[in-house]
């Protein structure tokens, strides 16, 4: 059997409602993922306490991923979607109420829970909207939709907390998914459940889905002490944090778009994880050298080259597990590839903060700088299938 009505595709109604929804859900994350470390510090914690707010976000994130596959058989992709947005949006304001790290630490994690719902329903909804010759270009307007928040609030968070406080960041930051919420209604799913035929994958092979997701779990450890700790290592610096948040974001946006092109027209779909790699690897060693020399220009650049670095294996890693999983598995692939996502933030902010508490920042940041190249010699052994032109 085959579904009753075609996905839309990349230019219907329900793949755009997805994306506003989307846009809502991670502005709400984004503008709050650098702030809450600040608002743990504030309450007195160190470098450890405040990475622990981004990895026990993290952390229920990653738990509630684990579930959300049988949900989206369960409940259905759009209610996931919706409870997701409005438990990530709803607790936010309370945040206000203290910064003493066990309420910070309680909020957060129920914070995550709505975005582990969220995340997996929206990319798995990526494949289920579109038809698989799309995949590719999908996942890049999708990094879209993820990304412009990021560009935008990863950089105004600070800036704005440092205008108008913390407590009206808290709210507009509680606001947006619940909006987001709200769109959820008028994603249409095509009509008809989808049987897969006989032979069609439902598990990949462990050789497949290797390289995607150790290139996923490294860049994302990378990236996620990159944004949790550069406010702290570079204090003081006026809108140099905030200029190198905003091109991390910058670059994972522009990175996951041009990967999309490449995957779909080129058929390098598995071929741009190793170089994705390298190149967040590199940012990170350009981090290291700009705090000993104190260098404001390297301090951009590194983000800069984390970010397109990693989006470039965000598109390519999730169209690579699309393919390994099959249509049968899309729910699976997609909560896979958020794990290793989550996962690899939540550690690069609670383990790159017990390197940087004992032995700096630029300890943590050269930690990261040689995982992203373990991950290298490690895909570059065993690659992912690759995704051939459709």
């Amino acid at each position: 059997m085959v579904p009753t009505s075609a996905p839309a595709g990349i230019a219907g109604a329900p793949f755009r409602f997805m994306l506003g929804a989307t846009v809502l859900c991670f502005s709400g994350y984004a503008l709050l993922l650098p702030v809450v470390p600040l608002w743990a510090e504030r309450g007195g914690s160190g470098a450890f306490g405040s990475g622990a707010t981004t990895a026990v976000l993290m952390a229920t994130t990653v738990a509630t991923q684990l579930a959300v596959p049988w949900m989206l058989v369960r409940f259905g992709h759009r209610w996931v979607l919706a409870a997701g947005c409005a438990l990530l949006g709803a607790p936010t304001p309370f945040l206000a109420l203290s910064a003493d790290l066990a309420p910070v630490l309680l909020l957060s994690a129920l914070r995550g829970v709505g975005f582990g719902l969220a995340t997996v329903a929206g990319s798995a909804l990526v494949a289920e909207l579109v038809p698989r010759e799309q995949h590719g270009r999908a996942a890049g307007r999708y990094g879209l939709a993820v990304g412009l928040p990021q560009l935008v609030l990863l950089a105004a968070g600070v800036a704005l907390v440092e205008r108008v406080g913390f407590t009206a960041v808290f709210v507009a930051a509680g606001v947006a998914p619940v909006l987001g919420a709200l769109l959820v209604p008028a994603i249409r799913m095509s009509g008809g459940p989808v049987v897969v035929a006989a032979g069609t994958r439902a598990r990949p092979t462990a050789r497949a889905a290797l390289a995607p997701v150790l290139a996923m779990l490294t860049c994302s450890i990378a990236q996620g002490g990159l944004i949790t700790f550069l406010p702290l290592a570079v204090p003081g610096a006026g809108l140099l944090v905030p200029m190198a948040l905003l091109t991390t974001a910058a670059g994972s946006l522009l990175g996951r778009l041009v990967a999309g092109e490449l995957v779909d027209r080129r058929g390098w779909g598995g071929r741009l994880l190793v170089p994705g790699m390298l190149l967040s690897a590199a940012g990170m060693i350009a981090e290291v050298a700009a705090l000993g020399t104190g260098t404001g220009a390297l301090v951009v650049a590194g983000s800069t080259a984390v970010g397109f670095g990693f989006g470039m294996v965000q598109n390519d890693s999730l169209t690579v597990l699309f393919a390994a999983f099959g249509s049968a598995g899309y729910g699976a692939a997609s909560a896979v590839w958020n794990i290793a996502f989550d996962a690899g933030t939540g550690a690069g902010a609670l383990g790159l903060g017990a390197v940087a508490d004992p032995f700096g920042y630029p300890a943590a940041f050269g930690t990261a700088a040689g995982l992203l190249l373990v991950g290298v010699v490690v895909a570059w052994a065993r690659p992912g299938a690759a995704v051939g032109r459709s």
